[in-house]
């Protein structure tokens, strides 16, 4: 069964600044960041490893990437390589990053996209 069928719910949890997914009342993943003028820097992800493989981490970012964007206030600084990676593969959020993808990429010492 996929995540999407579960419901999983995304909660923005402001006053530990990170983004909280959530499967049937139990918290299963979070991304953090941090905040500075104009920017919000996501600097870790992380799912329950009992709860891998259902697409959790993704649907945690697009949602937090979707909330990012309808606040319409900060550029996106993906310090994580989860974020990074997702970023790559989704180029309808690169409007949101301060910088290029490549140079997230390479702050990550990751290897291009697609090798």
């Amino acid at each position: 069964m996929s995540a999407e069928a579960l419901n999983p719910e995304v909660i923005h949890n402001t006053e530990l600044h990170r983004y909280e997914i959530w499967l049937e009342g139990n918290k299963v993943g979070h991304a953090d960041y941090s905040m500075m003028p104009g920017e919000i820097h996501f600097v870790h992800t992380e799912v329950d490893p009992a709860q891998q493989g259902k697409n959790l981490a993704a649907i945690l970012m697009r949602e937090a990437i979707a909330d990012v964007r309808a606040a319409g206030k900060a550029k996106i600084v993906p310090v994580c390589s989860y974020v990074v990676r997702y970023m790559e593969r989704h180029p309808e959020t690169q409007d949101l990053l301060l910088n290029p993808i490549e140079e997230a990429a390479a702050a990550c010492r990751l290897p291009k996209a697609g090798r």
